[in-house]
């Protein structure tokens, strides 16, 4: 889909619950650098994995997730 990309709030989330990337990625089995690139963008998650996080962080996923529209 052109024109936008999933922006997410997930690093200000496991901040919040004191939660270090390898903590968290623990928690929903995935890597470390896993989370980090959906933190940076770099990688957009499942729907099941974006579920998984939003549950484990306990936030809805519209907390979590959001679109965005990009401009060129």
């Amino acid at each position: 889909m052109a024109g936008v990309r999933l922006s997410n709030r997930l690093r200000v989330a496991r901040a919040e619950k004191n939660l270090s990337q390898g903590e968290l990625a623990d928690l929903v089995g995935v890597t470390r650098q896993t989370i980090g690139s959906i933190e940076t963008g770099q990688y957009c998650p499942s729907a099941l994995l974006a579920l998984h996080l939003a549950v484990k962080l306990g936030k809805r996923f519209e907390d979590l997730f959001s679109l965005e529209e990009v401009t060129s």
